[in-house]
């Protein structure tokens, strides 16, 4: 990653004091001591603001979930454990990463964390939160590090940070502040995982103290695959020197894991697109089964330099970083200096099934170019033996056109620097808090994308067989079980090469006088895009498909007639500049003590990064713009909102308008996105305890559509796809300090499944259930079931109507997962 611009910045301080949960105090059973910046009972949020401040003088909406909190969510993935808080869709149906994550009815045109940015210890994890293949939420782990995680939605967000005009989710890691640890060994009762978890912290000597932690797994995961699909773990440690006035952090952040990607999966459909009837089709769980199979666990195909490399297929979603950072804090003539720095090393890559194919043996025949042919077994017991009746295969009839996709990420590391000054001015009964700052980083984009076409029964446990095919005159097209090198389109395999920019000046100012505080912000982002990019889509005569002996063997095969090659002799350009003005302004009083009103406007924006550099968005040839307005999509919003609380309740309610602008990728067919949207809602938010019962939860309603769609105007005035109506969550429990029984619910109503507004997704409610005992102060068992009642909890389907076949794509959540936790605090 080439970053010595940034590199030569002297990291000074850092500040990231942790902020507390708002739920009404509930005696839960902890899962490690909290934080002393953050003392029990606080409600103090410090992420996406200039300074923290009671919950209750700010213009803001914002979350908190602690430590013990995430516990008894028990979530297998940054993804599941996001769609517990209020206002936050997201969508985890791909395993531990690659999950969907929008805000307030902001679009969810395509896969990542577009409007949303996700940070760790109060600076981004990836500058562009949807990058394909390598999205934010990819390189975070939730492990015994995490003391908790603060989100804010929309508000000053847009303005406290770059690319995050939806909000910010900031997951802060404990830093020592008391002394002790934990080990914790888990294991899934219904499911193949093992995995140990570790973190101590304490001081050294009176002004220096430390935290190190991490985890280590292994397992199938849970869905059926055929093969060990999680394998690895991280480290993180930091160490802290206090001094008057102030401290500086040293931390660091080791992570090499590997966890399976699950593709749309095949969904009997009857009924009518705006009543359907799903059901799984016969040998294949949608919930529990998967498209991998130990019959293929690696490929060889051309690499970015088109030379001939095995992958294993078993690596999956494989993700790699060595971070470090430094923070800190101090004063300067009654200014508060705050410094963070970071520099990230990541790679990795993403290699499974993605947008195959399910179809009938006639239409697979028929795509595969071999009408009137003939199935033969490639792999197993049964190899070379004919498949005797197809339409009768596995009793669903089922072939499967498997598309392996292998994106390898070379390098997606970033280096960021955010330093700012504040002050609060005592103005006799009144205070004015000004806050002046600078942002700086730079984000590497260095990616290839590969593809090779498999044929298969559809078969679930991880069991599937390759097939062969024969057109009808007996001729091969395929290879065990292997058709193409390359997509069937030929198109969409590319290297992207590639540097961004992002400069930030900001400020802001808070006057507060008794009751009323009003505050307002700028941002002015200004950046640069520049580099290459290599694909047969952009033209002009290349190839991008050839014949090539890749096996080595001197002759030329069905499959080695497809072979997909990169044109790395015609690059195209990218090589532009954009800017733009982020502000926000609210008011907030504070009525009565426990009650308080806001009201916020606010404009942001999020930069586009390497889903408009293939398309009409820029000449490739010069690599300037041809749409300038693309390079960078604003979004404006105004809140208005309510807040209680009490000891024993607490009542959160936001109206909220927004508009916003998109243009994007659909990352399954590749079509260009250029749309406006517009959603109104309402967000609710509360807890209430009494005696050992408390219950907690939220809920959105929103009111969206498409304002304008410059690429299809059909779709204007349309609902966008996935876009539910409602979402809500809600925690019942009964806990003390020795024992705690719940159960989460989080569901949504029905949702159209593509933007042309005919297919719907019926609405579901998932149910996970917890309880924690602990039998001895320093031993803590725990019972997690995620998806109790194995739900059918569909996030997506890739067809907009019932087909003929009456097959359908869809992504579901996983189904039930049972596992068992003993954790031993020292």
């Amino acid at each position: 990653m080439k970053c010595n611009a940034l590199l030569t910045v002297a990291p000074i301080a850092l500040m990231m004091p942790v902020a507390a949960s708002a739920t009404p105090d509930t005696p839960a059973i902890p899962a490690a001591p909290v934080p002393a910046q953050a003392p029990q009972g606080a409600d103090v949020v410090t992420t996406g603001v200039a300074k923290g401040r009671d919950r209750l003088d700010s213009a803001t909406s914002t979350s908190v979930l602690r430590e013990a909190e995430i516990a008894k969510l028990a979530p297998r993935s940054v993804g599941e454990l996001l769609r517990d808080i209020p206002g936050i869709l997201a969508e985890a149906p791909n395993g531990e990463s690659i999950a969907n994550i929008t805000i307030r009815g902001l679009p969810l045109s395509s896969s990542g964390a577009k409007f949303v940015q996700l940070q760790e210890d109060g600076l981004p994890v990836m500058e562009f939160g949807d990058i394909v293949g390598a999205s934010s939420d990819s390189f975070v782990r939730v492990d015994l590090n995490l003391a908790q995680v603060e989100a804010i939605r929309g508000g000053s967000a847009s303005t406290f940070a770059s690319n995050s005009p939806g909000g910010i989710i900031n997951f802060i890691s404990k830093t020592g502040e008391r002394e002790g640890g934990a080990v914790a060994l888990t294991a899934g009762f219904d499911f193949d995982q093992y995995r140990a978890d570790f973190d101590y912290g304490g001081r050294l000597t009176s002004n220096l103290r430390f935290h190190v932690g991490g985890f280590y797994r292994q397992g199938e995961g849970p869905r059926r695959i055929g093969f060990d699909g999680q394998r690895g773990g991280q480290i993180k440690a930091n160490v802290t020197r206090e001094f008057t006035g102030g401290y500086i952090r040293l931390y660091g952040k080791y992570l090499d894991d590997r966890s399976p990607f699950y593709d749309s999966v095949p969904l009997r459909v009857t009924g009518t697109d705006a009543d359907p009837k799903l059901s799984a089709v016969p040998g294949f769980d949608p919930t529990k089964d998967t498209l991998s199979t130990r019959a293929l666990q690696s490929v060889t195909l051309l690499d970015e330099n088109n030379q001939p490399i095995l992958e294993d297929i078993r690596n999956g979603h494989r993700v790699k970083e060595q971070a470090f950072g430094v923070e800190g804090q101090f004063t300067l003539a009654g200014w508060t200096i705050m410094e963070r720095f970071r520099y990230a090393e990541r790679s990795g890559g993403l290699i499974g099934p993605f947008s195959s194919l399910m179809l009938t043996p006639v239409a697979a025949l028929t795509r595969l170019g071999a009408t009137g042919g003939s199935f033969r077994y490639a792999t197993g017991a049964n190899a070379g033996q004919a498949v005797a009746d197809p339409t009768t295969l596995n009793g669903n009839g089922l072939i499967g056109i498997y598309n392996i996709r292998d994106r390898r990420q070379q390098d997606v590391g970033n280096v960021t620097n955010d330093i700012r000054a504040s002050r609060v001015w005592e103005l006799g009964e009144a205070s004015l808090t000004t806050t002046a700052g600078f942002y700086a980083a730079r984000q590497t984009i260095d990616t290839s994308i590969l593809y090779g076409v498999a044929v298969s029964e559809i078969r679930g446990g991880g069991d599937a067989e390759l097939l062969n095919v024969f057109d009808s005159t007996g001729a091969a097209r395929t290879a065990n079980g292997i058709y193409a090198y390359n997509p069937l389109s030929g198109t969409q395999r590319r290297t992207l090469r590639l540097a961004y920019t992002v400069n930030a000046p900001f400020a802001s100012a808070n006057y507060r006088i008794g009751r009323v505080s009003i505050g307002g912000s700028l941002r002015y982002d200004y950046g640069s895009a520049s580099g290459q990019v290599f694909g047969v889509e952009l033209g002009n005569g290349r190839v991008g498909q050839v014949a090539r002996d890749i096996d080595g063997n001197g002759l030329i095969s069905p499959p080695e007639q497809r072979v997909g090659v990169t044109p790395i002799g015609a690059p195209g350009l990218v090589d532009y500049d954009y800017h733009y003005l982020s502000y926000s302004a609210g008011i907030n009083f504070r009525v009565s003590e426990p009650f308080a009103v806001f009201g916020r406007y606010s404009r942001g924006a999020r930069a586009n990064a390497d889903r408009i550099t293939f398309g009409a968005v820029i000449d490739n040839a010069t690599g300037r713009l041809l749409i300038p307005s693309a390079s960078y999509d604003p979004v404006k919003q105004a809140e208005l909102g309510v807040k209680f609380r009490r000891a024993d309740l607490t009542l959160n309610l936001t109206g909220f308008h927004v508009d916003a602008q998109d243009s994007n990728i659909n990352t399954s067919t590749g079509a260009v996105i250029a749309r406006d949207y517009r959603a109104t809602g309402l967000e609710f938010e509360g807890g209430i305890r009494h005696g050992l019962f408390s219950l907690t939860g939220g809920a959105t309603w929103t009111d969206a559509e498409i304002v304008r769609d410059r690429v299809n105007p059909a779709v204007d005035g349309n609902t966008p796809r996935h876009q539910a109506s409602l979402i809500f969550q809600a925690t019942p429990q009964i806990s003390n300090d020795r024992f705690a029984v719940g159960a989460v619910f989080i569901g949504t109503t029905d949702s159209y499944s593509q933007d042309v507004n005919l297919l719907k997704m019926p609405g579901y409610v998932t149910t996970n259930a917890f309880v924690q005992l602990r039998p001895t102060e320093r031993l803590l068992l725990s019972l997690n079931a995620t998806n109790v009642f194995d739900t059918r909890a569909l996030t997506s389907i890739d067809e907009d109507r019932i087909p003929a076949s009456g097959i359908v794509r869809g992504r579901l959540l996983n189904g039930r997962a049972i596992s068992a936790t003993a954790r031993l605090d020292f």
